[in-house]
């Protein structure tokens, strides 16, 4: 028993713990494995600016008001003003509040345009705030603020929060599932029904440990992998597990990830996000939607998938063309990976080609190593070797490619006019293309060990946006709330990298100070979200 039990121990999880328990909840946390979650295995990035502490060390100028003209653009009416405004508003505050719960950033700014910077780097321009179009609309700023640790450093920021979250007394539950939710006869969420291996042998739970830890990472790059130690993880579950109800006083708190696992949910929503790599753990499998739906909650963006393409680094990368079979432009190349993706998988059938000259060739093998984590440059290698056809002519390497040699002339006529650029991207990051031989680099997104498409989901529960409390038809379901990938929220429509996890921060710190006053036990005046 607890006043607030939270479904789920990654970043959203982690921050509604610390709310709650800071307001004077007895609150207890279940993980299906030992935590972490997505949070853990991603690049640690929290989307942040309105003049942040990092931005004022660079000498980055931002306000709140530029960070939401920008996010209007990109996430469109997914929330409603007054939340997005909320949200740019207490971004500034948001790093402090981490920071002040050990997460440590930095304030280096990345002097090149990346999908993720070296270890060098600790704050860059992580989505399209500089590509054409957004940069008239919204003044541009460096705002993805990356947990300073080496390589991709989830981690860090994940393990600082589990430490803030232990050092509140907070009991946390590993190895433990949440299977249905407690309702009573007036429809309020009182608990929740789980299998956990607290009793289990020693054994068993090192080895559910163990496949949990493997099947994250590195099965996050081997499906196979993944799938064989997970039902390695079921077979622990299923012998060992043991039911028990877990009532609460006053709330639940979902907060167990998306459906990025579950290929038959991905299917059934959005099917076209083929071919992807599941950029989560294999707890990613909607199983917290599901509770939520089970209760009464409704559903929203389901379909949105955020299906990652990146061309850079190298930056040099940035003054090819992107060109699909018919040799037609794709899109502005300096825009953030997740909207190349998604127009490559909405308007080109998920194929394109990076046309670049020998010019760039060279630049890109001088620089890439020097702006790259050690993944980043195994798979642009894998591009300049394995994924590149080569000839003197853009006909010649046309056919190589199997690209339509008139459409691809067409595109790079247009692309030479010495005009503006014809998908708008930014003067700085135009080339002349004008040296042979010419690469078409095959970018389509397909399986591929050497140069996947991450994938996530980016629906899930609605929620009221005030508070985080799930709702249903007909209002609110009394006593449970969801947050992170499995609610709604500022991320929803259309991402950039570090909107998620400082989503998870928002809505996670939203739902769990919410969550503690249910049933009135906490002055409800006191909300300052």
């Amino acid at each position: 028993m607890a006043d607030v039990v939270i479904v789920g121990f990654g970043a959203a999880g982690a921050c509604a713990a610390i709310e709650a328990a800071d307001a004077g909840a007895d609150v207890l946390v279940l993980d299906r494995f030992t935590g972490g979650g997505a949070s853990a295995v991603s690049g640690g990035v929290v989307y942040a600016g309105g003049g942040t502490a990092q931005q004022r060390d660079a000498g980055v100028p931002d306000t709140a008001e530029a960070m939401y003209d920008y996010l209007r653009l990109e996430v469109g009416d997914v929330v409603s003003e007054r939340t997005l405004r909320a949200f740019c508003e207490g971004s500034r505050d948001m790093v402090t509040w981490l920071e002040g719960n050990g997460v440590p950033f930095e304030g280096s700014l990345c002097p090149y345009k990346t999908s993720y910077p070296s270890d060098d780097y600790y704050l860059y321009y992580s989505g399209s705030e500089a590509a054409g179009g957004f940069r008239d609309a919204a003044t541009p700023a460096p705002r993805g603020h990356r947990a300073k640790g080496r390589g991709t450093s989830g981690k860090i920021l994940f393990g600082r929060l589990a430490d803030a979250v232990r050092r509140r007394k907070v009991r946390v539950l590993p190895g433990t599932t949440a299977t249905s939710l407690v309702v009573d006869g007036s429809g309020v969420v009182r608990g929740v029904e789980v299998r956990t291996l607290r009793d289990a042998s020693f054994l068993a739970r090192k080895r559910h440990r163990l496949y949990g830890q493997w099947s994250a990472k590195p099965g996050i790059y081997v499906p196979m992998v993944r799938k064989a130690l997970h039902r390695g993880v079921e077979r622990i579950e299923r012998k060992h597990g043991r039911e028990v109800t877990i009532s609460a006083r006053r709330a639940v708190v979902l907060a167990a990830g998306g459906f990025i696992a579950n290929r038959e949910l991905v299917r059934e929503h959005a099917p076209a996000y083929r071919g992807g790599l599941a950029l989560g753990t294999a707890a990613d499998d909607g199983s917290g939607i599901r509770l939520g739906t089970s209760a009464g909650g409704r559903t929203a963006e389901l379909d949105r998938i955020s299906a990652w393409r990146f061309l850079v680094p190298p930056s040099a990368f940035l003054g090819g063309v992107l060109v699909d079979i018919h040799g037609k432009r794709v899109i502005d190349e300096s825009r953030y990976g997740a909207a190349t993706g998604e127009r490559m998988i909405t308007a080109h059938e998920g194929k394109g080609w990076l046309l670049v000259d020998d010019t760039l060739v060279r630049e890109a093998r001088r620089s890439v190593r020097g702006q790259s984590q050690w993944f980043q440059w195994l798979q642009a290698l894998y591009l300049l070797r394995r994924g590149r056809v080569v000839g003197d002519t853009l006909d010649e390497v046309a056919r190589k490619a199997g690209v339509d040699a008139a459409g691809l002339a067409a595109t790079v006529e247009a692309y030479r006019s010495g005009g503006p650029d014809p998908m708008g991207k930014p003067d700085e990051f135009v080339r002349a293309l004008d040296r042979p031989p010419y690469s078409l680099i095959d970018v389509s997104i397909k399986p591929s060990l050497g140069y996947p498409c991450p994938m996530l989901t980016l629906g899930g529960l609605v929620v009221d946006e005030d508070t985080g409390a799930v709702l249903g038809d007909t209002g609110p379901v009394r006593g449970l709330y969801a947050a992170g990938r499995t609610a709604v929220g500022i991320c929803s429509r259309s991402y950039v990298s570090g909107l998620s996890l400082a989503d998870c921060v928002f809505s996670g710190r939203r739902a769990g100070l919410n969550g503690a006053r249910e049933q009135g036990h906490i002055d409800k005046n006191e909300n300052v979200f």
